[in-house]
């Protein structure tokens, strides 16, 4: 049994209260302790994708209690991509926070950061149900200070909505918990993969109606319509490098519904077989249209960006929807691809906003560096968008190459082509009103800014991005140039990653067999 396996939950989980209680009012310690911890996890997880890279499953016994009895942790490819993904997406948008002074707007960023990425990793490598209810918790508290984080009005009303939602999807998570231990006995995930089976469909209505509830709370956890609204409101007002942070949040939310809803009640489950498919294919069509018109109509630039997050997420689970090894392996490359896309995009746009005077989507007066932010601006956009040469193009290529049975195809590609035009509508709008129909206002020298006559700050001094500022969002666009022109070894290692989510007698055997690993 490896100690690694648990570290990228304990690591953190020790790191956030020795910051808080001990460097809250140094500044520079916390960030000293928060980088090397992130780096550590980033190590880590690496370790952990060439642990399970030959394609076994891990096992971790706390307290060496066997399943289900106990609780395990679960290590393999899917669960060490999804804790490399956060540890990376980690490490960039933690170096744009400390550059841009983000963190140093209140005294627990680095603490709340560090509970975050327990609350996340956890989530990933949990093999209990109820485990993963716990360390959603953990990764929802951390989020709302997060949230707040740096305060305002705006700021804290929307966090108030988003606690308010989360605390409802937490309740229904609960009652789903309830329902489905009532019904089994159990809520390990493999032991619940091997009971439910063997309950006639006659008299599976409980189950039936926990796999709903579940869907539901994942559902609101990844910004599917109906439960979608909450997300453009919080991401919008969240401080831009926390927005970049929750670019893996939604993603947790469609991990949940892979691993549950693929492992227990996926295909071949009498009890609960094409139920869940039937309402999630088509709220996945109306999020991509919501997301799509969002971004059309969008007036600001933070919520702009906060819509063509909704419609990736619609794009990932139009993929998940259809609960094959093709589909997912898709939908596991896109959502890889759209994480880094949507963090790049909120990284500039912090860069941008700072330089400006607010993020309306109005002429104003250029940066001093306008034609490098419209280029990382334009870059990420198209990436967003789907548009070649970068990875979105091939997600969204592999999305609908996957769509093509009859009944699927015809709303699944006009969704995602009529959503992605849209949304290079709506980009190339707001790029040509931010760096090209600003040029035409010329940009005031430091010293005529300061002798301004009456006193206001309508126009902000033009201060340089700093080579820190830019280096994370330049890691950002990187991945996606990476994701690209490494896409054939990646999709092969998804591909594997797929078939050994849809193996679910190895799954089981894996983690309630007595041995160390299978």
């Amino acid at each position: 049994m490896s100690h690694w396996i648990i570290l990228p939950v304990v690591l953190p989980a020790m790191l956030a209260p020795i910051i808080g209680f001990v460097m809250r009012y140094d500044i520079v310690l916390a960030r000293v302790t928060s980088t090397v911890g992130t780096v550590l996890l980033l190590a880590i997880s690496l370790g952990l994708v060439m642990m399970a890279a030959d394609g076994t499953t891990h096992i971790y016994r706390l307290g060496d209690w066997p399943a289900p009895f106990g609780i395990v942790l679960v290590l393999d490819r899917l669960s060490a991509l999804m804790v490399l993904l956060t540890s990376a997406l980690a490490l960039m948008v933690l170096l744009h926070a400390m550059a841009s002074g983000w963190d140093n707007r209140g005294r627990h960023f680095h603490a709340l950061f560090q509970f975050q990425l327990m609350g996340i990793c956890g989530a990933f490598l949990t093999g209990d149900v109820f485990n993963l209810f716990v360390f959603f918790e953990i990764l929802l508290i951390a989020s709302y200070g997060l949230m707040i984080h740096s305060g305002g009005r705006d700021r804290m009303r929307a966090g108030l909505q988003y606690v308010v939602m989360n605390l409802a999807g937490s309740t229904l998570f609960l009652f789903a918990l309830g329902t489905l231990y009532a019904s089994t006995g159990t809520l390990n995930i493999a032991d619940l993969a091997a009971k439910i089976p063997l309950i006639p469909a006659e008299e599976a209505g409980l189950v039936r109606v926990a796999a709903m509830l579940l869907m539901i709370v994942f559902a609101v956890k990844a910004a599917l319509f109906p439960v979608q609204f909450w997300l453009p409101a919080t991401y919008s007002n969240a401080p831009a490098p926390v927005a970049a942070l929750f670019a893996i949040m939604t993603k947790v939310g469609a991990y949940a519904i892979l691993r549950v809803h693929t492992v227990v009640f996926g295909p071949g489950v009498a009890g609960t077989d094409g139920m869940i498919d039937a309402w999630l294919f088509p709220a996945a069509i109306v999020t991509i249209a919501l997301g799509a018109f969002g971004v059309l109509g969008a007036k600001r630039l933070m919520p702009l960006i906060s819509f063509s997050v909704v419609g990736s997420m619609g794009t990932l689970l139009v993929a998940v929807a259809v609960f094959s090894p093709v589909a997912t392996t898709a939908a596991l490359y896109y959502m890889v691809h759209s994480t880094f896309a949507a963090a790049c995009l909120f990284l500039i746009a912090d860069l941008v906003v700072s330089r400006r005077d607010g993020d309306a989507l109005t002429a104003a007066h250029p940066t001093v560096q306008n034609g490098l932010f419209a280029a990382i601006f334009f870059a990420a956009a198209i990436a967003m968008a789907g548009m070649p040469p970068l990875s979105g193009f091939l997600g969204k290529l592999l999305v609908l190459d996957a769509l093509r049975e009859p009944g699927l195809m015809g709303w699944a590609w006009t969704a995602i082509l009529a959503g992605s035009l849209l949304t290079i509508v709506g980009f190339a709008r707001a790029g040509s009103t931010l760096f090209w129909k600003s040029t035409a206002i010329p940009v005031l020298a430091p010293e005529e800014t300061a002798d301004d006559a009456d006193g206001s700050d309508d126009t902000p001094p033009p201060n340089r991005a700093t080579p820190a500022e830019v280096a994370p969002v330049m890691l950002t666009l990187a991945a996606l140039v990476g994701l690209a022109v490494f896409a054939g070894p990646v999709a092969s290692y998804l591909e594997q990653t797929s078939t050994q989510l849809f193996d679910r007698a190895g799954y089981i055997s894996a983690v309630l067999a007595p041995g160390e690993e299978t």
